[in-house]
């Protein structure tokens, strides 16, 4: 064990590592859920794809789904940026883009599943 260790930084712990885990299992349970949904009855043109996202069920899915990805790259990219870029001013801003962009993402995701 080491002595004196000073941890610092935001974010280091159980806490990421267990979104990150948890977001892991949302993806992959909802590949398989959606994998299943389109051997069963796979969509042949645009109007069944449009049909089987026009449910309700099926756009909260996606869009947990999204924002689980969402989630799970941001922590993963913070952890790079965090990890290698070690000018504070560089880091700041690459990860305030970062965050703008997956929110921009997010809303683009809603517009998306919501308009059909």
């Amino acid at each position: 064990m080491v002595a004196g260790k000073v941890v610092v930084g935001a974010h280091y712990g159980l806490k990421d590592w267990l979104a990150q885990r948890v977001t892991a299992v949302v993806m992959a349970l909802y590949s398989l859920w959606m994998f299943g949904l389109i051997l069963v009855s796979p969509p042949n043109d645009f109007a069944a794809w449009r049909w089987l996202f026009s449910h309700s069920g099926i756009k909260a899915a996606t869009f947990v789904f999204l924002v689980s990805l969402f989630w799970h790259a941001w922590i993963g990219v913070r952890d790079i940026f965090m990890d290698y870029i070690q000018d504070t001013w560089l880091r700041l801003l690459l990860q305030v883009l970062a965050i703008v962009a997956l929110v921009g993402y997010a809303g683009w995701s809603i517009q998306i599943l919501w308009s059909i």
